[in-house]
This record gives structure tokens, C-alpha cells and sequence, in this order.
């Protein structure tokens, strides 16, 4: 009789771990939860600053034009990220997976692009801040005033966010190797009392064996 072969788990676990393709899509949670925030900062970093850039036309035009231009270039950093990841993923001319972990939407470089968005909005807030209270115009310092509080407090937001993301990684990968240890530490133990049964059964057939001979 023919047996039909059937490849074993390890096997085609393996098989699928070497194929490129796949590892831009692992973990899909986390790629889905990074490309809809990057999403949210394009929509709210891009309607900011255009709404600031048209009213740059009074007498509070310079500080509007400065920021609103900063958030649109920050927009526009957030948006070619996502742009260049689909694209390299497309292409598929990266092969190695340091890299994809690095590229891929939900990688390394997206924690990293927002935290630094996070920390620029903070930036110009705190500056509009400075800038509102030392300023003379007082209904342009009203302004500028309310707009770096506003500032502050989304890029404050945005940098929480990812801490607290990066946090909750951190954990995760810490679980994760604990479960790995516990479960290396069992299969040693239960290979260890497998080869004491074996050893003892051993033992045992051999006295008997050796009586046996004994007595004839």
C-alpha cells in the first residue's frame, strides 16, 4: 500500500516563514490600528494647516503661515511614509525581513514617524505659547495663545499615544518570552522523566533477566 504523504505543522510553518510576500502582513492588528492613525494625522495635520494658511492674510499672517506650512509638511512626511511602504512592498525589492519589519505599515518606523509628528506639534505650540504671552497685539496674542494650547495639547496627545503603544509591546514581547521559557522548561522536564521511565524500565528487565539466568 501507498502512503500519501502529508507534511508535518513544523514543515509548512517553516515554508510559510521563508516566503517574503507574507511578512509584510503579520500581525494585522497592528499594521490596521498604525495606517488608520497615520490616516487620522494626515486628515487633522493637513485641514490644520490649510486652515491656518488661509488665514494668513491679517496682521497675524506671519506666525499662521509659519505653522500652518509646518503642518502641512509634516502631513505631507506622514503621507509619503505610507506611499513609499505600499510602494516597496509592491515592488517587492526588499528582501530582507529587518528591513520589511522596519518599512511595513505597523513597523518600527511608524511609532517613530509619529512620535517625532507628536514632538514637532509640541514644539510649535509651546512656541505660539511663548510667543502669544510676551507679545504685545492683544488680539493677536489671544489667538496665537489659544492656537498653541490647541497645538500643545494634540502633539502632548500624540506622543502619549505612542508611549503608551510602545509600552503595551514592550509587554506583550515580555509575555510572550516568559510563555516561551515556561514551555522549553516543561518539554525538558517531561524529557526528563520520559528518559528516567526508560532507564528504570531498563534496569528492572535486566534483573529479572538476570535471575532468571540464575536459576537455570
Amino acid at each position: 500500500m501507498h502512503a500519501s504523504y502529508r507534511p508535518r505543522p513544523l514543515v509548512q510553518q517553516r515554508v510559510l516563514e521563508d516566503q517574503v510576500e507574507l511578512w509584510w502582513s503579520r500581525d494585522p492588528r497592528h499594521s490596521l490600528l498604525c495606517y488608520c492613525a497615520s490616516v487620522v494625522l494626515v486628515l487633522g495635520l493637513g485641514l490644520g494647516g490649510v486652515g491656518l494658511l488661509s488665514g494668513a492674510t491679517g496682521p497675524s499672517g506671519e506666525w499662521r503661515l509659519g505653522v500652518g506650512a509646518t503642518l502641512c509638511l509634516l502631513a505631507l512626511a506622514v503621507l509619503l511614509k505610507q506611499l513609499l511602504s505600499s510602494a516597496i512592498q509592491d515592488m517587492n525589492c526588499v528582501r530582507s525581513r529587518r528591513r520589511i519589519n522596519q518599512l511595513k505599515s505597523g513597523g518600527k518606523a511608524d511609532p517613530a514617524l509619529m512620535a517625532a509628528v507628536g514632538l514637532a506639534v509640541t514644539l510649535c505650540g509651546t512656541a505660539l505659547l511663548f510667543v502669544g504671552t510676551v507679545g504685545s497685539r492683544g488680539h493677536d496674542s489671544g489667538e496665537m495663545f489659544v492656537s498653541g494650547l490647541v497645538l500643545m495639547a494634540a502633539g502632548l496627545a500624540v506622543a502619549a499615544a505612542v508611549g503608551s503603544y510602545g509600552t503595551f509591546l514592550c509587554l506583550r514581547r515580555r509575555r510572550e518570552q516568559r510563555r516561551r521559557r515556561r514551555r522549553r522548561t516543561n518539554r525538558a522536564g517531561s524529557r526528563a522523566v520520559r528518559v528516567f521511565s526508560v532507564s528504570g524500565g531498563n534496569a528492572v528487565s535486566g534483573g529479572a533477566s538476570s535471575s532468571r539466568t540464575g536459576l537455570i
